[in-house]
């Protein structure tokens, strides 16, 4: 019986912390009410963002797809396959309801274009 709960316990929490990739489309946003909600400065998880440098975060909304996947706010993620936007983001915000298998670099005002197909994502674990 113990056994049996060892077993189940790693397969519903390796389910939940998967090191698996998924692919997403990757795109930019600005901290400006059009891109938003009527909040701009402050993320769905409650972060405050920088608005003389919201790049510095390194922040990602995620689509609320993947959520159940565990991409969930505070996790870090390893992104690669987006020119100049790889390494290591933090989920703090949530995107649209509209999109699915997405994401969201929250970059500085002066970055106007950016949009990625076939980007990775991982959970770092």
């Amino acid at each position: 019986m113990k056994a049996l709960f060892i077993i189940m316990f790693t397969l519903i929490i390796g389910g939940m912390y998967s090191n698996d990739e998924v692919i997403v489309t990757a795109t930019i946003y600005h901290a400006v009410e059009g891109q938003t909600d009527s909040t701009p400065l402050i993320t769905a998880s409650g972060k405050h963002i920088d608005p003389n440098n919201p790049e510095k975060h390194r922040w990602i909304a995620v689509s609320r797809d993947l959520e159940p996947l565990g991409f969930t706010f505070g996790t870090e993620v390893i992104v690669e396959g987006a020119l100049g936007m790889e390494g290591i983001w933090i989920v703090q915000d949530r995107m649209n309801k509209r999109w699915k298998h997405r994401i969201d670099f929250l970059v500085n005002k002066e970055k106007k274009l950016g949009k990625w197909e076939n980007v990775k994502i991982k959970i770092n674990i």
